[in-house]
């Protein structure tokens, strides 16, 4: 199954790009959270009939996060490669990589917040309108500890899909796990090392949406309680 292929080289190529591939989605994760829950929050907020409704400033801002959404990742990630070369120094590799999934994932998230804080009712924020509160108090304990649960899902959801916009980020050598993949499961025709890699891919998605969930469960309930 594995031919000539050396089994400890195999893992310690497997180690070094499972390590890459959570180089590349963490920092696709974190500028998510950085960037994706205010470019979010300003998606919803300046909305009709909210606080800081602005048709121009909505209309960007959604015509942004559409443009972005719409490219298939792959074609994103060739797009993208002159500003990754520019911000990195390097066309390939994790860090070059991290440019374009970092891009998706903030217009991903941010669609993912904006949606999760339309569905907090209406009336508690006319609540805390009438109480006097200021947007601020409004935005940091209302909105977001309402919308919370539905925050969390979405980041889970947001992980997942990097995890496999990782993968595609191996087409143009950004390495990880889809860079093995098709160095040696398609080039070398080495299908021992394509189920390997598509096994731990799948174990690491499980892992990260099973965790994800039980965790927005139990904020949801405690809410609810």
């Amino acid at each position: 199954m594995f031919h000539d292929l050396d089994t400890a080289v195999l893992l310690q190529d497997l180690l070094k790009a499972t390590v890459e591939t959570a180089q590349m989605t963490g920092i696709g994760l974190i500028l998510s959270l950085l960037l994706g829950v205010p470019l979010g929050l300003v998606l919803f907020l300046t909305g009709k009939g909210l606080m800081w409704e602005n048709r121009i400033l909505a209309l960007g801002g959604n015509i942004l996060v559409n443009f972005v959404r719409s490219l298939p990742f792959v074609i994103l990630l060739i797009l993208v490669l002159p500003l990754a070369s520019l911000i990195t120094g390097r066309s390939t590799g994790p860090l070059a990589a991290s440019v374009p999934l970092a891009i998706a994932a903030v217009a991903f998230y941010a669609r993912l917040v904006q949606v999760s804080l339309a569905e907090v009712d209406r009336g508690v924020i006319e609540a805390a309108v009438a109480c006097g509160a200021t947007h601020w108090h409004i935005v940091r304990h209302v909105l977001l500890p309402e919308a919370f649960p539905g925050l969390l899902r979405g980041f889970t959801v947001t992980a997942v899909s990097l995890i496999g916009y990782s993968a595609m980020a191996g087409v143009v050598g950004g390495g990880g796990i889809g860079f093995l993949a098709i160095n040696y499961g398609y080039y070398r025709y080495e299908t021992g090392v394509m189920f390997v890699t598509v096994v731990a891919l799948v174990i690491v998605v499980q892992a990260i949406q099973s965790v994800g969930d039980w965790v927005a469960d139990k904020k949801d309930h405690k809410i609810r309680d």
